[in-house]
């Protein structure tokens, strides 16, 4: 599709301009228990993308002080490196006890569960203004990945992604499904053909908010089916995701390796982009590659897998 003149250049460029990843890829995420610190250091070493270390699910709520504490010692012993923590729900009458505990230096993310709208993400960046403050921060360090995890939130996607605060704090969303499902009252499916629906509502909501692609649901049907997983990735990855959370080490590696570009992708991205830049250099906008039309949206797409390759650590041009 050649960009197009006239009433249509402005939505040709939306569909050209610069995908944003944020502060790096996160093609897995990987959960840990908050009221257990002695995992952090396997999970640091797990080849995850980041390692979430969880105050909600994962820590009753007689364990949620104690855990606080040992969270802020794991932070500030491995400060600067891809760790963040999921505080609880704007709902849940805990969340400023969480952020008081775990805003400190070198902090740069937090998952927000349960966002159901614009509110929640408002109400918790007046809280990290008053936190940073305290802890000498600048404002704005600290970004927020929003989780989706019921009806409403999805009926609200785009309302949330594209709230706007001051400074901005929401980098992109995640998707919980167990809780969707439950909330839903349904099934989770190995299938998962009833999470079509709300898995898409939020690739498009990101894209057209201008965030970064959201991170899929941990694969929970059976976490030791590597096969099961693999699709599933695969399946999100098509979507638009950009990887997913994971809720067990083995889970990492396939993830990591789904959301990553091919060897092939990768030298078919770099022959788009030169022959493309050979036919501009000729005074063409257009040119022919292996029988398809190369136009500038598919230059787009090459060059983004190629920013995604430079992300992960991958220099293929």
């Amino acid at each position: 599709m050649n960009i197009p003149n006239g009433d249509d250049a402005t939505t040709a460029s939306r569909l050209t301009r610069p995908l944003e990843l944020g502060f790096f890829a996160i093609r897995s995420a990987l959960f840990v228990p908050g009221n257990r610190p002695d995992r952090v250091e396997k999970a640091l070493a797990s080849g995850a993308d980041l390692v979430v270390v969880d105050l909600e699910d994962a820590v009753p709520f007689s364990q949620k002080q104690e855990a606080r504490g040992m969270v802020r010692e794991k932070l500030l012993e491995h400060r600067g490196q891809r760790l963040c923590v999921r505080v609880n729900s704007t709902g849940s009458g805990l969340i400023t006890q969480d952020l008081e505990s775990i805003v400190v230096n070198g902090l740069q993310l937090i998952i927000l569960p349960k966002v159901e709208g614009p509110r929640d993400l408002l109400e918790v960046n007046r809280h990290l203004l008053e936190m940073e403050k305290s802890a000498h921060m600048s404002p704005g360090s600290i970004r927020i990945i929003a989780l989706i995890e019921s009806a409403l939130g999805i009926e609200k996607i785009f309302d949330i992604a594209s709230t706007k605060s001051e400074p901005q704090r929401l980098l992109t969303m995640a998707f919980g499904a167990a809780d969707f499902t439950l909330d839903l009252g349904i099934d989770m499916t190995p299938e998962a053909t009833e999470l079509l629906f709300p898995r898409a509502r939020m690739t498009i909501a990101c894209r057209a908010a201008g965030l970064a692609p959201p991170i899929d649901s941990p694969y929970m049907i059976d976490i030791r089916d590597t096969e099961g997983l693999v699709a599933d990735a695969t399946m999100a990855k098509a979507l638009g995701f950009q990887g997913k959370l994971c809720v067990h080490p083995t889970q990492v590696s396939p993830c990591n390796a789904v959301f990553s570009p091919s060897e092939r992708e990768l030298d078919h991205a770099v022959r788009i982009i030169d022959a493309y830049e050979q036919a501009l250099s000729e005074g063409h906008s257009v040119v022919e590659l292996d029988g398809k039309f190369i136009d500038p949206p598919v230059v787009e797409r090459a060059k983004r897998t190629l920013l995604l390759a430079k992300a992960i650590g991958i220099n293929k041009k």
